[in-house]
């Protein structure tokens, strides 16, 4: 794939990238040191950086693991916050169906959250050509692959700074840290900030199950209070307009009645 890098879709895809970089590679060295703190040695910590590469998901994995959750509990835990990306596939999967099983793994795989906005942005419509197919290819690929190899130093770093970091900044520093990068985006509109709410409420009111059960439990009740949230709101859209159209249909009724008491003077 780095045999692209000449080419100027691929190019252009990483300048898009670029700006998210530092973030992406700050975010890595956050989960690097989480690892470290939860106590998972280096092979371990090194080895699920690079097959996992789930930020969101290893921060929420790694407090069941400290205590011993069953094996189910974690991977549970682990799908739910990746929900997400099934929601981002089906916007891409169309793009590049064509392609073989092999690419398509390892598309989704490096595929990240920044990555498919930017995607979108930038090809909002399916391709037409096999040139236009060609062009979609290389620009994700400049948008992912970057994204990948920053994640990983970022990542790599914070594993072998771990043992530099002070106790007291271990695990729960690190997963405050991260849990508020995911957090403020999603805030910004009322659909998110619902869920949000909604979810910390839960979170502190459950803290006492076993298990880290209540994190689940705030996280699904979370997302259902976003969806319901963001259906009513879009249930309001059609009427608001509806009403809208009416009042200027009325306006204009008055101003032709208007002209006509004008004229018949």
């Amino acid at each position: 794939m780095l045999k692209d890098w000449n080419l100027a879709l691929y190019r252009e895809g990483f300048k898009a990238s670029a700006p998210s970089l530092f973030g992406m590679a700050a975010w890595g060295m956050v989960v690097g040191v989480a690892m470290i703190k939860a106590g998972l040695s280096l092979p371990q910590a090194f080895g699920m950086t690079l097959l996992v590469f789930a930020g969101s998901a290893q921060l929420a994995a790694l407090p069941l693991i400290v205590a011993n959750a069953p094996v189910w509990v974690i991977f549970a835990t682990a799908l739910i916050v990746n929900l997400r990306f099934l929601i981002m596939s089906a916007l891409i999967a169309p793009r590049f169906a064509h392609l073989t099983w092999p690419k398509r793994i390892v598309f989704g795989f490096l595929t990240g959250d920044i990555s498919v906005p930017l995607f979108m942005q930038r090809f909002p419509a399916m391709w037409q050509s096999a040139r236009e197919e060609r062009d979609q290819v290389l620009y994700l690929k400049g948008l992912i692959i970057p994204n990948w190899f920053v994640w990983q130093a970022g990542s790599i770093l914070g594993i072998l700074a771990g043992s530099q970091v002070p106790m007291h900044w271990g695990l729960g520093f690190a997963g405050t840290l991260a849990i508020l990068c995911i957090l403020l985006p999603m805030m910004r509109n009322r659909p998110g900030f619902a869920g949000v709410v909604v979810a910390s409420v839960v979170a502190v009111a459950a803290h006492a199950m076993p298990y880290k059960l209540g994190l689940l439990l705030a996280v699904l009740i979370g997302m259902a209070v976003a969806m319901w949230v963001e259906e009513h709101s879009e249930s309001l859209a059609p009427l608001n307009i509806n009403n809208q159209g009416h009042q200027q249909g009325i306006i204009q009724v008055e101003a032709h009645e208007e002209k006509r008491g004008q004229g018949d003077e």
